[in-house]
């Protein structure tokens, strides 16, 4: 009955602080994009209201003998861990997940962003809705996407409509990730399954804005004190003399390190698409919370490498950079989004910053067009197409990806206030 109530309290507290909007003038691109985002997304909501899940994805197939071409591993045991093919009703179909699913922040997070950008009160209804769902994670402890899930939801209407519910929401959760905080190994453990002694995924660099927030909202430094050296111990351990980025480090119980490897990715030694999009966002956004001169330095030097590794010429990067280059390679529009808002956020950092606001501008154009931008009434409700999960399981390849919408949206975001501040 408790929680009834507080859930209830939440959405009144949303409802009657909401901020309003006035959309800003927009260039055609811009409008177009934001136009078709809009009736996705409200139409995906009033499709799933009332049945406390998330659009994740759309179940897709996979062969086996293509996977190998694209791993091109001499040790097969991959194929041991393949995700089953879907049977063949639910091929094309829309994939949906519960609270607990590590990317159900991202759907209320891109109505919030939808209606900040559009002032449209629909959205704002549904950004509420689905927000107030997620209300039992803040008591979930087993996992570190909770950043994921509660920052991008919670969050984002806590900037948007402000209230003091959300803000214990958002600490309790804040507690269970800082709770996964090994101070001897200097990281927050990432998960709880597989053979490794103390798991940590690059992915982890995204969950720290939670922690942040969490201690501008409390002056707590315990927060930050963890979020800054998860980072440090991250920078020393996860990047290659290039900058690129391992996926997996598994740490020993006295810090070292018991092993480096991925889980998505081509093969150890590759630089999975994603995870450099996690890597070069995460540094940034650390630089933006303490203005720690290495961790722009990291920021940089990472997203020197993206632009430099990135031979496709959309800009919108295949699933691992280097997966063997052609025509069917998969691509990973959510590894694109990433990069492009991280590097909005980095150009206003750095002195030679347009280059990376250049850069991010090609890849939103590039998204914002027919070949990813879908079109109203398509691609089950998505906004973008072809991102990919996690190749290596046959998991989620050449389909939409919540996140990768989540992501596009608050890059539309981040490019529009740059050019209203130009």
């Amino acid at each position: 009955m408790k929680r009834n109530s507080l859930l209830l309290a939440t959405a009144l507290l949303i409802g009657m602080t909401g901020c309003k909007n006035t959309p800003v003038q927009k260039e055609a691109w811009i409008s177009n994009a934001l136009d078709a985002a809009s009736y996705q997304l409200k139409s995906t909501a009033e499709e799933l209201s009332g049945t406390s899940k998330f659009p994740r994805s759309i179940h897709s197939g996979y062969d086996v003998n293509f996977l190998d071409t694209q791993l091109q591993r001499e040790n097969k045991a991959y194929i041991d861990s393949l995700h089953p093919n879907p049977e063949a009703l639910q091929l094309g179909q829309k994939r949906l997940c519960g609270i607990a699913d590590w990317t159900s922040g991202f759907f209320p997070g891109s109505l919030w962003y939808a209606y900040e950008l559009t002032g449209d009160e629909e959205l704002k209804k549904r950004a509420i809705e689905y927000t107030n769902i997620l209300n039992p994670i803040r008591e979930l402890k087993g996992t570190h996407d909770v950043g994921f899930m509660m920052n991008c939801s919670y969050g984002n209407a806590l900037r948007l409509a402000p209230n003091d519910t959300i803000k214990a929401v958002l600490v309790e959760t804040a507690d269970n990730l800082c709770a996964r905080f090994n101070p001897e190994i200097g990281c927050i453990r990432s998960w709880d399954f597989g053979a490794w002694n103390f798991p940590v995924i690059i992915d982890n660099m995204m969950n720290l804005d939670l922690l942040f927030n969490v201690y501008k909202l409390t002056g707590d430094e315990k927060y930050k004190n963890v979020a800054v050296k998860h980072a440090q111990t991250t920078m020393k351990n996860h990047f290659r003399p290039d900058y690129t980025s391992y996926h997996v480090v598994s740490y020993n119980n006295d810090g070292s390190v018991e092993i480096k490897q991925t889980h998505q990715g081509k093969n150890a030694e590759s630089a999975w698409s994603r995870g450099q999009a996690w890597g070069v966002y995460g540094y940034t956004s650390c630089y933006r919370e303490t203005r720690d001169t290495a961790f722009r330095q990291e920021a940089v030097h990472i997203a020197d490498m993206i632009m430099e590794r990135v031979k496709t010429d959309d800009l919108i990067p295949y699933w691992d950079y280097d997966a063997p280059a052609g025509e069917k390679t998969p691509r990973d529009a959510s590894a694109a989004a990433v990069t492009a808002s991280a590097f909005l956020e980095l150009s206003t950092f750095v002195p030679d910053g347009k280059k990376y606001s250049d850069y991010a501008e090609t890849i939103l154009k590039n998204l914002s067009g027919p070949k990813y931008l879908a079109a109203k009434g398509s691609n089950q409700g998505y906004v973008l197409m072809h991102s990919t999960g996690s190749l290596p399981h046959g998991s989620e390849i050449d389909v939409p990806l919540n996140y990768a919408d989540y992501y596009y949206m608050e890059a539309l975001k981040r490019y529009i206030d740059l050019k209203n501040k130009g």
